[in-house]
């Protein structure tokens, strides 16, 4: 400072008394004002005032009680008024909390995942504009370290992120929003806060441990971008040590390497560096508190602070006495200092404000606003970092008589939250609980966070009955882990939210949301509804990069407002936007940078080797599961069946012809049903957007198909794609099966392929592939469940014991029908209990007549149509000729399509046929499914063949020819040959047991026909949801099993803007 300046100084400064005063900042216990404080004030010069939690009871009271100190310090004979410091970080540090008047807002990473700037500086002028009025005049803040190891520091969401860049921004733009208020600045915690390691030494101080070229790179960053603004007041020095080669420093604010040397001349800070408070227990105890203030000063702090503790106040004050009498401090530093600290005074208050806040007659003029401003932040803020399964929103994926579980941590409630309040108001607080300084929660290390907090979160469980108008189980859970009370609620519901608060830290709840997320896993795969929803409203980290978390929401913090608005986003009442900050918010970005692929129109001529070359492709790059696509060609999606549009897609290399991807669409005419009956892309070209341009292209053009209303993903008829395949982590299907099922890894390759890669479980690979799906818009939450059964050697097959009997007791027989003449009772019943798309299928079927390679088998009640011999153990068939009115529609119980081998349905069903070798010849040949001649590719609708034929079956072993081998492009072989069975379809309403009888005795006829024509296995094709269970009984055993998925046209609204 320049002479002039010294020669402005009030004569009161030559008592160097006055000027020790106005280095230090100190605090107190206690809602009033003490004789303490006033001792402080009055007799010591005091001139600065740290206000915590434990102060402020209001914000009217908050407004009073710095008035009253400021007219200490007026009275006194103050030159300037007293600097007033609060930590107002938002989140969970404030120490003003008046739910009427002050607003909360997120914390610093809670309002960087809202990812806008612009509204990070409007909260910091909010919260200023609040706290200004009533009377504070210094934010300690912004936060500007950097977390380096994001997991595991303390610091938690008190930070923006582990990015330097965008801590810079964040910080920068709140402590714009600070100065344009008129309040003074302080950032923190110098040399850096966010890349500690607690080395577990008996007095635990956290060391810094990089070099000063690491710290330069990094955390040094948003430290050396503030200062280079000129609106950075002040710099709060921390207490940790740093270790490196080229500096051993056991506490950074008592070192001048710290404080003159890195903070002042390298990064050139001419403001006033504040200490961090020394009534450290690990500083007390090595060097004492009159020594270490001294230190403090002779280091380059121009503030010393000591938080609460009146006897060591006095002591500090007393060794700055003794620093000055014994010359270790001189008199140029400490007007160093004082010059510093009265030009801040001068930038941020004056009497005339200090004496006068204007407390609530403005506090009530913003509150509307910055309340608006505050739910508009939780909104933004809130980040759904996984949904895997979609099951957000809640009204989506449960049903309402469903119960929902909430399980919660018991935490300590945040100091300045409406929990304390009540509990400081029935005392359920101690004087040494609520008496620890916000600067030295590390230096207790209060990490484990566990109190009887149980309370904390009940607002947010009334919140949930509320917002679903249901029921809502809620309990805590503690680090003795899942207890039979949780057990027994897990069963219960439907749907469990876990809530965890740095579980990093708290490892109790880590272990506790694993071992809950392993007992949903297990009872989702023995077919139980069990959906897991896991809430980290502390630290993002805690599962952000566990992905067996399939749907994992962050709140940054678990204030009123945070609950509420995360309330709002598990209801849809509105999008949760938000995204993790940092380096994994990069990450994120980069994988959402695609290519565009041009999609071109299917052409036979020009597409359908490579499109034999591509499935052949994706067989041999998978599991078991999906060895079926050895016997797909390109004629299995080429129905030209009359009443279905088709219209399948490409991307391809133009110059070599090869597929890169293929998808198959089709349209029902008439049925307001577009299907997606096939996606496929090349292994080599996977997490390159294939597979995303073409669902996309593919959904744009059934969008514009006239009528439709639904999107189908999945389809029976052609079966090449029943739905997204679904495997376990053993490779096997899901779906309950026996004996040596096929399995594997269904989906790193095949349909999957469009989705993105996974190197992990099938199980997981599945999910991914679902998720994938989910992404792209489809609603993933209630598919219906599609599994393919096999009986592998039909010689050893035989009927279950005394099923003839319960069949004839029951007086159901059946009969077999051929020939579309007769198909409108058939296609009557399945057109009321199953999709269009299998009602096409039966309709080719039936068409099938002349060769005699397909046929239906009828269920119906005994006696409804004319006798035949089929009742009496005499012959199969007889060969009379019916029409369709023989059997009433009412009186038909079921129906199941049964074919030969090497049948034209075949052609578009793959499980149907022999396995063939992967390196075998590829061939586009084969019939269409248009009706009319059997495999040649041609014919018109579905009346050409034969007249209707019908035969009553017995329900005795014997049987007699009713098909024979069909001349599909893949020959009848004796020693391969299978017989298939697709597509039953029972009316349900006449009870399980019924139902269940029904559903063998359709099996049982059709088995005897596939064996009869000398199949050495019958494959079952297309059966839908849960009846499949009684066909286990059977000796049939599940060798696929798919999600066909159904959704409105409304899911993808925005198709024509991308």
């Amino acid at each position: 400072m320049s002479k002039k300046l010294e020669g402005d100084l009030d004569p009161l400064w030559e008592d160097v008394d006055w000027a020790i005063g106005q280095m230090l900042i100190m605090g107190w216990d206690g809602t009033e004002v003490t004789p303490q404080i006033r001792n402080l004030i009055e007799e010591h010069h005091l001139g600065s005032v740290h206000m915590t939690a434990k102060n402020l009871k209001s914000a009217h009271e908050t407004a009073k009680i710095v008035q009253e100190l400021q007219t200490i310090a007026r009275n006194a004979g103050h030159p300037y008024p007293l600097l007033i410091a609060i930590d107002q970080e938002n989140g969970g540090v404030n120490s003003l909390f008046d739910e009427d008047y002050i607003c909360q807002f997120p914390s610093a990473m809670g309002v960087a995942a809202a990812g806008s700037a612009d509204l990070a500086y409007s909260i910091a002028k909010a919260t200023a504009s609040e706290v200004s009025a009533c009377g504070v005049n210094m934010m300690l803040g912004p936060v500007l370290d950097v977390l380096t190891n994001a997991r595991y520091q303390p610091l938690g969401v008190r930070a923006t992120s582990d990015d330097p860049q965008e801590v810079s921004q964040y910080g920068i733009a709140a402590m714009k929003g600070y100065k344009d208020v008129g309040l003074a600045t302080c950032g923190k915690h110098f040399p850096s806060y966010g890349n500690l390691d607690f080395l577990g030494s008996s007095l635990d101080i956290p060391i810094i441990t990089q070099t000063l070229e690491e710290l330069s790179l990094s955390a040094l960053v948003p430290f050396r971008n503030a200062i280079a603004t000129g609106q950075l007041d002040a710099m709060f020095v921390g207490g940790c040590g740093i270790a490196n080669p080229s500096m051993n420093v056991g506490h950074a604010c008592l070192s001048d390497q710290v404080v003159d040397d890195l903070l002042r001349n390298e990064l050139g800070f001419r403001g006033v560096a504040i200490s961090e408070c020394l009534e450290m227990e690990a500083l007390s105890h090595e060097i004492g508190v009159k020594g270490g203030t001294v230190m403090a000063v002779e280091a380059g702090c121009d503030i010393v602070m000591l938080c609460r503790a009146y006897d060591v106040q006095l002591e500090a004050i007393a060794g700055l006495k003794l620093g000055y009498a014994n010359g270790i401090l001189t008199r140029d530093r400490i007007f160093t200092s004082l010059r510093r600290v009265l030009n801040l005074k001068k930038s941020c208050t004056s009497w005339a404000k200090a004496l006068n806040p204007p407390g609530l007659s403005l506090l009530s003029k913003i509150h509307p606003s910055n309340l608006a401003l505050s739910r508009k932040a939780y909104d933004d803020s809130i980040t759904v970092m996984r949904d895997r399964d979609r099951l957000l929103p809640l009204s989506r994926s449960m049903h309402q008589h469903e119960e929902l579980l909430l399980l919660t941590p018991l935490v300590k409630p945040l100091p300045a939250s409406s929990a304390t309040k009540t509990l400081e108001n029935k005392n359920f607080i101690s004087s040494s609980a609520s008496s620890q300084s916000l600067h030295d929660k590390w230096v207790h290390r209060d990490r484990g966070a566990i109190m009887s907090g149980e309370g904390v979160f009940r607002g947010l469980g009334r919140s949930l009955a509320r917002a679903r108008h249901g029921k809502l189980l809620h309990t805590s859970y503690t680090a003795n882990g899942v207890r039979p009370v949780h057990e027994n609620l897990i069963h219960r519901a439907s749907t469990i939210i876990i809530v965890t608060a740095d579980a990093n830290r708290n490892l109790y709840q880590a272990g506790f949301t694993k071992h809950v997320s392993m007992m949903c896993s297990m009872m989702r795969a023995s077919g139980q509804n069990k959906n897991l929803i896991v809430v980290a409203v502390s630290s993002p980290y805690d599962f952000a990069i566990d992905k067996t978390i399939g749907t994992y929401i962050c709140t940054f913090d678990f204030t009123e407002m945070a609950m509420s608005a995360l309330v709002r986003a598990l209801f849809n009442e509105y999008s949760p936007s938000g995204t993790l900050p940092g380096t994994l918010r990069k990450s994120k970005k980069v994988l959402k940078s695609r290519r565009n692929w041009l999609v071109e129109t299917y052409n036979r001529d020009r597409d359908g080797r490579g499109l034999d070359e591509l499935l052949q492709a994706i067989a041999r790059a998978s599991g078991p599961h999906l060895q079926y696509l050895r016997s797909a060609t390109a004629s299995s999606f080429e129905l030209s069946n009359p009443n279905i549009e088709e219209s399948h897609l490409v991307v391809s290399n133009s110059s070599t012809q090869a597929l890169y991807g293929f998808c198959a669409t089709y349209f029902i005419k008439n049925s307001g049903v577009g299907i997606v009956g096939g996606l496929f892309v090349d292994p080599g070209k996977r997490n390159v957007s294939v597979g995303r341009s073409l669902h996309r292209a593919a959904l744009r053009l059934l969008s514009q198909k006239p009528g439709v209303a639904k999107l189908q993903l999945g389809s029976c008829f052609p079966g090449v794609f029943p739905g997204i395949p679904v495997v376990d982590d053993s490779g096997s299907s899901t779906a309950g099966s026996t004996g040596n099922t096929p399995g594997g890894g269904a989906s790193n390759n095949a349909v999957a392929a469009a989705g993105p890669g996974s190197s992990g479980s099938a199980a997981s690979s599945t999910a991914s592939i679902r998720s994938w799906f989910a992404r792209g818009g489809w609603e993933v939450a209630f598919p219906r469940r599609i599994t393919n059964l096999v009986i592998p050697d039909l010689n050893r097959w035989s009927p279950p014991e005394g099923l003839t009997r319960h069949l004839a007791n029951a007086g159901i027989s059946f009969d077999l029908i051929q020939g579309p003449e007769i198909a409108e009772g058939v296609l009557s019943h399945v057109a009321a209990l199953a999709g269009p798309e299998v009602v096409e299928l039966y309709r080719y079927a039936l068409s099938q007549g002349n060769n005699k390679t397909c046929a239906v088998v009828r269920a119906k009640v005994a006696g409804s149509k004319k006798a035949g011999n089929g009742a009496d153990g005499g012959a199969d068939f007889t060969a009379e000729e019916h029409s369709g009115d023989d059997v009433a529609e009412d009186a038909l119980l079921g129906t199941v399509i049964v074919c030969s081998p090497g049948s034209t349905i075949a052609n578009f069903l793959p499980p149907l046929q022999p396995l063939r070798s992967v390196h075998g010849p590829a061939s586009h040949g084969g019939g269409s499914a248009g009706g009319g001649g059997g495999g040649g590719g041609g014919g018109g609708g579905g009346g050409g063949g034969a007249s209707g034929r019908s035969a009553s079956l017995s329900t005795e072993d014997s049987l007699s020819a009713g098909l024979a081998p069909g001349p599909s492009s893949n020959a009848f072989d004796e020693n391969t040959a299978t017989g298939g069975i697709v597509a039953p379809v029972v009316v349900a309403g006449a009870g399980s047991a019924s139902t269940l009888l029904l559903l063998q005795g359709l099996a049982m006829m059709a088995v005897r026909q596939n064996k009869n024509h000398r199949a050495v296995r019958s494959v079952l094709s297309w059966v839908a949801d849960e009846a499949y269970e009684p066909l286990l009984a059977m000796q049939f055993e599940v060798l696929q099993t798919f999600d066909e998925l159904t959704n409105t046209i409304e899911n993808w609204s925005d198709l024509g803007s991308t």
